[in-house]
């Protein structure tokens, strides 16, 4: 299994220009809580259960066990962050059946939208999870390390990573260069 910094330093080789970065900021919070509002139905309940167990429940259970073992302490931010979007989507979810589906599909198609402007219009370079599907479950991580970079959280894991791929940049330069490889 890759490392934390593996998997970041992958991901972030298909992000260094920090415009398409900033449109992952709402991009990829959108898509998250999208999800979690789609697969907030159906709920099954179980006895003992102070709760529903949805589809959503189960694959964010997934993600964030394999965040806890990338990387105990950001497995733990993602854990609450991914409860904020648990509990969002199953307030929605639990909404008439258009509201439900209508603010799902519109959180989804809207952060596809900023995905997709950030890629052609800035990063001029295919998401990553196009080569690897598992970037679909890393660019949650990757968006709140990088916030956590912004505010001095471990400096040595963000310069491992820019040792391999280079620091963030504003200009034209197409990607697919490969910075440091």
């Amino acid at each position: 299994m890759r490392t934390l910094t593996q998997q970041l330093t992958q991901y972030a080789d298909y992000h260094r220009d920090r415009r398409n970065i900033a449109t992952h900021f709402i991009g990829i919070p959108l898509i998250v809580l999208a999800v979690a509002v789609l697969l907030s139905r159906p709920v099954w309940t179980l006895a003992g259960l102070p709760f529903g167990l949805s589809p959503a429940w189960a694959l964010f259970i997934a993600a964030t066990l394999y965040y806890l073992v990338l990387d105990l302490p950001l497995g733990i931010m993602m854990a609450v962050v991914s409860a904020l979007c648990l509990a969002c989507g199953q307030w929605l979810a639990a909404q008439s059946t258009p509201t439900w589906l209508g603010s799902g599909v519109g959180l989804f198609v809207i952060g596809w939208v900023f995905q997709v402007i950030g890629h052609i219009a800035y990063e001029h370079r295919k998401p990553a999870f196009v080569d690897d599907l598992a970037g679909l479950v890393i660019g949650p991580l990757f968006v709140l390390a990088e916030a956590l970079f912004g505010f001095g959280w471990r400096p040595a894991l963000r310069e491992a990573i820019e040792a391999q791929v280079g620091p963030t940049r504003i200009n034209g330069a197409r990607a697919g260069v490969h910075h440091g490889r």
